[in-house]
């Protein structure tokens, strides 16, 4: 039985999945943040939207990935959650 990560080295194999899979890839990342960080803190998004201010359904939609957070929504939610937000620029891996 082959795993995700053998599928998925099967498709990084077509540049143009590669490229659009990196090209999301940020998005991602920052939609697991959120997620893993209001887990870390046993938080529900209700529980999270009322520490905030920020609607759960609007929670709900940047951890789904049909809204874009701005940087000021990100710092609301890295305060409700007794956190900081920290923003990295690392340098590109080369393959």
């Amino acid at each position: 039985m082959r795993t995700f990560n053998d599928m998925l080295d099967e498709q990084f194999k077509n540049e143009e999945f590669k490229k659009e899979y990196e090209a999301i890839q940020p998005e991602m990342d920052v939609i697991r943040a959120i997620v893993d960080a209001r887990n870390s803190q046993n938080l529900t998004q209700k529980e999270l939207a009322e520490r905030t201010g920020i609607n759960q359904a609007d929670i709900s939609k940047i951890e789904n990935g049909t809204r874009n957070p701005s940087l000021n929504l990100l710092k609301r939610l890295a305060d409700g959650m007794g956190m900081v937000l920290k923003i990295e620029f690392v340098p590109k891996q080369r393959v």
